[in-house]
């Protein structure tokens, strides 16, 4: 089976992480690798999908000296390198700035998916695989619960014209 991390990170969400965003302990760790495993999972796979999501939930002292050290101006914009412009295409970036803008993700936030959405190695993501990573990262991080509940119907939902 030959599956990205974005795949498992989903199945993941979709089969072990309902109520819980973070990861269990170590002994229930075991357990859930030995279960994606059998479900033909790769073992590289299923450990960058966890450090990921280790990496999805940064610590609220983290988060927070972020926003002190780079609240942006009301007049400021953000700038992609080349980089998160091969990966990111004008779509996926309009799609985060509108989620700025109605106020689903804080400028914090749309960071930590930016970095997430590399973090995944992937030569392009398209508008439903950054849908996913918003959604990841906002059910990752405590306080986010009611733009994580308006990315989970936006992804869900059979239309994708939720946001325009």
């Amino acid at each position: 089976m030959k599956e990205t991390v974005l795949d498992l990170l989903m199945y993941l969400f979709e089969n072990h992480m309902e109520e819980e965003p973070h990861l269990p302990p170590e002994p229930l760790r075991l357990e859930l690798q030995q279960k994606l495993l059998a479900a033909g999972y790769d073992s590289d796979e299923i450990s960058r999908a966890f450090s990921w999501l280790d990496g999805a939930s940064d610590s609220p002292a983290l988060a927070l000296a972020n926003v002190v050290a780079n609240t942006p101006k009301p007049s400021s914009f953000r700038m992609y390198t080349d980089e998160e412009q091969a990966v990111l295409d004008i779509e996926a970036r309009g799609f985060l700035l509108q989620l700025e803008e109605i106020g689903v993700l804080s400028s914090t936030t749309r960071e930590t998916v930016i970095e997430r959405a590399l973090a995944l190695d992937h030569p392009e993501m398209d508008l439903d695989d950054i849908k996913w990573v918003v959604m990841l990262v906002l059910f990752a991080r405590p306080g986010e619960e009611a733009a994580f509940a308006w990315m989970e119907e936006l992804v869900f939902a059979e239309t994708t014209d939720l946001v325009h």
